[in-house]
């Protein structure tokens, strides 16, 4: 986010900003912005380039600002239909309580493009702060949260370059882990089922992980099954996991990107006949309930996902109420956690 040389949140870019930029009047950048006015296309494209490079965002609720407060925050996630995003907005959702801030809740289904739609309607209602979660926004998302002048907490995740502040773990360790741990228990031939794009970012950093841990232990990282587009659902892990074991027959322990892909390899397996673990083990990421309720109980990445929303909230009301705050980085732990399907 940008800040003055002072330290604090520079102003957000403003209508006048644009037109100066343009090399136009105020009124013409109004006109511009409204459908179906007359302004030439020459011009149009003028403005366009100057609201992208500036990251300015339309303001609709400028009649609501005389004391700069319009009372919400804003949120993206992934899906509202992931359990530990789930849990992520109740954690947020209980941190303000008693604020006086309501939140406003958008989900993106893995696109930036999506993401990037939503920040731009978000921002439009000048919100108090926003949370977002990952790390990787389209250049012209980030921008404009760059330039909105209010508080950006990054969940989920450990950008390299943080917008404002993070409350996030990596991804790519977390997964390091599970495979280390394995490791320790005996495993060699490890397989992995993941989505077939890049999309959902945090999805890739699990497989990176993977393919480091078991590079650094000397062991075969190229058995990779890229199955379906993000999230994975139970339906294409169970398909994920024939192709895995008609390729490699003799793969010991199957890590998936999500426990929902796991149990349905898992499914799979005990449809055909398989044992879990003694014929095949299978391992999960996130500890969502269906983990530990399942037949074998299943071995995943426990991370505190209520807390990250509450975290995060707090940090962002620190912020709006102009606390100081010595670390903007907080990191949350991880853990595995072994059960019976490995």
């Amino acid at each position: 986010m940008t800040k003055t040389p002072d330290g604090k949140m520079a102003e957000a870019p403003t209508m006048s900003d644009v037109a100066r930029r343009a090399g136009v009047s105020a009124m013409t950048v109004s006109r511009a912005l409204k459908e179906g006015s007359h302004v030439s296309k020459a011009t149009r494209e003028r403005i366009t380039q100057a609201i992208n490079e500036l990251g300015y965002v339309l303001d609709q609720s400028a009649g609501s600002l005389s004391s700069r407060r319009t009372g919400f925050v804003a949120a993206i996630i992934p899906s509202i239909n992931n359990s530990n995003f789930s849990d992520t907005a109740r954690g947020i959702t209980d941190a303000l309580e008693g604020t006086g801030l309501q939140l406003l809740l958008g989900y993106t289904n893995y696109s930036v493009e999506r993401e990037e739609e939503l920040i731009e309607a978000m921002l439009r209602r000048r919100p108090e702060g926003i949370i977002l979660t990952g790390g990787s926004h389209t250049p012209k998302g980030r921008r404009m949260l760059e330039q909105a002048g209010i508080p950006v907490i990054e969940t989920w995740d450990r950008p390299a370059q943080p917008i404002d502040k993070v409350v996030g773990f990596s991804n790519g360790e977390a997964m390091e882990l599970l495979v280390e741990t394995l490791a320790a228990k005996g495993y060699q031939r490890f397989g992995y089922i993941g989505g077939t794009t890049a999309r959902d970012t945090r999805g890739s950093q699990r497989r990176a992980g993977f393919v480091s841990a078991l590079e650094g232990l000397g062991l075969p990282s190229d058995r990779v099954i890229s199955f379906g587009v993000p999230p994975i659902s139970m339906e294409q892990g169970a398909q994920a996991i024939v192709g895995m074991l008609e390729r490699w027959p003799d793969t010991q322990v199957a890590l998936c990107v999500s426990d929902l892909s796991a149990f349905g390899a898992l499914m799979e397996c005990q449809r055909r006949g398989m044992k879990v673990p003694e014929d095949i083990a299978i391992a999960g990421f996130g500890d969502y309930e269906i983990a530990a309720c399942c037949h074998p109980r299943m071995t995943t990445i426990n991370v505190d996902c209520y807390g990250i929303g509450r975290l995060a909230a707090l940090k962002l009301i620190q912020t709006i109420q102009g606390l100081a705050m010595p670390n903007p980085i907080t990191v949350i732990g991880f853990r595995v956690i072994e059960r019976e399907s490995t």
